[in-house]
C-alpha cells in the first residue's frame, strides 16, 4: 500500500528566495524512495521551480491565499484532508504559531522546518532544524515536539547523497563557483564580477550559479561577455553537486547552501544577504569551516579579493577546512528525517538497506 502521501507547504519568490522549497525537495525525493506520494501546496512559485518539483514527480498544488493567514492554513487543511496526508511539512517564516494550531485542530500531524526558533510557541509534532548552531536550549519552554536538531538531519537533495564518500582534490585551485542563493542580489554579483576581474590571472574559470527565482539580468549577462569566456553564467542548475565538485573555491550566500558546500567539501567565502543567515556563517567560521566576509550591503571589493587570493594561494588551508566540512554532514538527514516521520525508532532502516553506509 506504500506510505501514502506527503503534503508540504513551502514558497518561492525573488523576494525569498528557493532555499524552503528545494530542502523540502530532498524529503519529497526520500518520500518517493519509500513508495510515497508528494504534493507541494504553493501560495508563491516561480515558473523554473514549478517546473522542476513537475520533474521530480511532485503534484504542485496553488493555494490561493497570503501566505501564513487563516485562509493559507483554511486551504492547506482542506488538501491535506482531500489527500488524506497524514503528515504535513510546514517550511517558511509565515507559518507561526496559529497556523500550526489551526492545522492539529484537524487532525493534521506537522512537521515544522525551522531556522529562527522564532516563534512564541511551536504546536508542531516534530521541529526540525539542521543548522549547526540550532541547540536544545534555543527550544525550551516553547514546545513538546519531538526535536531533529543540527546538521545530522541535513536535507540534501538526491544529486548530492550520489557523491557520499567522494575524495576532493585540494591541490589546485582555479575554478571558482558562485551561488548567492534563489534570488541574486545584483549589488554584490557585480563586486564579486570586479574581484574575479582583479585575479583573473589566478583562475581559469568561474561559473555563477542564478536561482530558480532570479530575474533576467543583463548586468550580468554584460559582465560574464566581457570577461572573455572565464565567467559561464548557469540559470537554475539541476546538477548543482556536480558543479560544486568540478569547482576548488566557492563564493557563497550563508543560507542552506551552506551546508551542501560542507557535504561536498568545498571551501567556501560566505556573504549573508538576510540577516537570519549571519548565526550560521559566523559558526561556520568560528569552526574553521569557511570564511564570512560579511553583510553583502557591506562587503568590499577588496575583501573579497583578499579572502580569494589567500584561499588559492594555500593548499594546505583548503585541504584543513575541506576535511571539517566533510566531518559536519553525512548525506543521510533525508533518510533521518523521514524514519523520524514513520516512526521507526530504529533509525535509517532504509538508507541501511539500500547503501549500507549510514550510521
Amino acid at each position: 500500500m506504500g506510505i501514502g502521501t506527503l503534503l508540504i507547504r513551502a514558497d518561492a519568490s525573488p523576494e525569498i528566495g528557493t532555499g524552503h522549497v528545494m530542502r523540502c525537495l530532498a524529503l519529497a525525493q526520500e518520500w518517493q524512495d519509500r513508495g510515497g506520494k508528494v504534493i507541494f501546496a504553493v501560495a508563491q512559485c516561480t515558473a523554473a521551480v514549478r517546473a522542476r518539483l513537475t520533474q521530480e514527480n511532485c503534484e504542485v498544488v496553488s493555494c490561493a491565499a497570503v501566505p501564513g493567514s487563516a485562509d493559507d492554513a483554511l486551504i492547506t487543511s482542506d488538501i491535506a484532508r482531500r489527500s488524506t496526508s497524514q503528515w504535513l511539512v510546514l517550511d517558511g517564516y509565515a507559518f507561526g504559531r496559529q497556523y500550526q494550531t489551526r492545522i492539529h485542530e484537524d487532525g493534521i500531524k506537522v512537521l515544522f522546518v525551522d531556522d529562527l526558533a522564532g516563534c512564541d510557541s511551536y504546536e508542531a509534532d516534530i521541529v526540525l532544524n539542521q543548522n549547526l548552531s540550532a541547540s536544545e536550549g534555543q527550544y525550551r519552554g516553547l514546545t513538546t515536539a519531538q526535536l531533529l536538531l543540527g546538521t545530522r538531519h541535513c536535507l540534501l537533495r538526491r544529486e548530492f547523497r550520489a557523491w557520499a564518500g567522494w575524495n576532493r582534490n585540494t591541490e589546485t585551485a582555479e575554478k571558482i563557483l558562485i551561488t548567492l542563493g534563489g534570488s541574486t542580489p545584483e549589488g554584490l554579483a557585480q563586486c564579486i564580477f570586479e574581484a574575479l576581474e582583479r585575479i583573473k590571472s589566478k583562475i581559469t574559470s568561474a561559473v555563477f550559479l542564478l536561482g530558480g527565482s532570479s530575474t533576467e539580468s543583463e548586468l550580468l549577462n554584460r559582465a560574464a561577455a566581457r570577461s572573455a569566456g572565464v565567467v559561464t553564467i548557469r540559470r537554475a542548475a539541476a546538477d548543482v553537486a556536480t558543479l560544486m565538485a568540478g569547482a576548488d573555491i566557492a563564493i557563497a550566500a550563508a543560507g542552506s547552501t551552506c551546508l551542501e558546500l560542507c557535504f561536498m567539501g568545498l571551501p567556501s567565502l560566505l556573504v549573508d544577504v538576510a540577516a537570519n543567515q549571519t548565526p550560521e556563517a559566523l559558526e561556520l567560521q568560528r569552526q574553521d569551516c569557511a570564511r564570512y566576509l560579511g553583510s553583502s550591503s557591506t562587503v568590499s571589493v577588496g575583501t573579497i579579493v583578499d579572502q580569494l587570493t589567500d584561499l588559492l594561494s594555500s593548499d594546505k588551508t583548503r585541504q584543513a577546512i575541506s576535511m571539517r566540512c566533510r566531518k559536519l554532514v553525512d548525506g543521510c538527514g533525508a533518510e533521518r528525517v523521514v524514519s523520524a516521520l514513520l516512526g521507526e525508532r530504529a533509525g535509517i532502516a532504509h538508507s541501511l538497506t539500500q547503501q549500507g553506509a549510514c550510521p
